[in-house]
């Protein structure tokens, strides 16, 4: 049975969020190239995938250009980190924003 998809990116979606935040549009052998510079070796198969999931949850969007893809982030900084601090707050304070304060 397949997992549920999370309300907010994987640790891997995370860091091409990043990465694509600083600079965008990259094509996914670029995308490759900085996470190999940050220590994150990932064959291209894998990148390509992680991706296109992400353009699946609306985390980034692709423009055709040749035979291959450009890849830029939809969601910013402020989203993601409202969706994470949101869960953390739901999950370790019951949601209530008064404890964590």
């Amino acid at each position: 049975m397949a997992r549920p998809a999370s309300r907010y990116p994987t640790e891997l979606e995370l860091q091409i969020l990043k990465v694509l935040w600083q600079e965008s549009p990259l094509l996914a052998r670029e995308v490759q190239g900085v996470l190999a510079e940050d220590g994150r070796e990932l064959a291209k198969t894998s990148v390509i995938t992680t991706l296109n999931t992400m353009v699946e949850k609306n985390y980034l969007r692709r423009k055709k250009q040749g035979n291959t893809y450009l890849f830029s982030p939809q969601i910013t900084e402020e989203e993601v980190g409202d969706r994470v601090l949101g869960d953390v707050v739901d999950r370790v304070f019951d949601g209530s924003t008064a404890s964590v304060v």
